[in-house]
């Protein structure tokens, strides 16, 4: 029997919001920036490297520990 870790699995759901938040933020300054497109290239980057860390994260939760 394994025992679901939620610490990890909320650590993980927490990391994707921030990650999209910080996307979305980076959205609306993109504008005033001197190469927009480079930048959310960038930016996009981490927060698709930030997500896939959140999903392994979560994975890693709900197979848990044995008991």
């Amino acid at each position: 029997m394994r025992r679901r870790n939620w610490r990890v699995i909320i650590t993980g759901f927490v990391l994707a919001v921030l990650a999209l938040g910080f996307y979305f933020f980076m959205l609306t300054v993109a504008p005033q920036s001197t190469d927009p497109a480079t930048m959310m290239q960038t930016v996009g980057s981490v927060s698709g490297t930030l997500i896939g860390i959140s999903f392994v994260l979560i994975l890693f939760g709900l197979i848990g520990k044995k008991t």
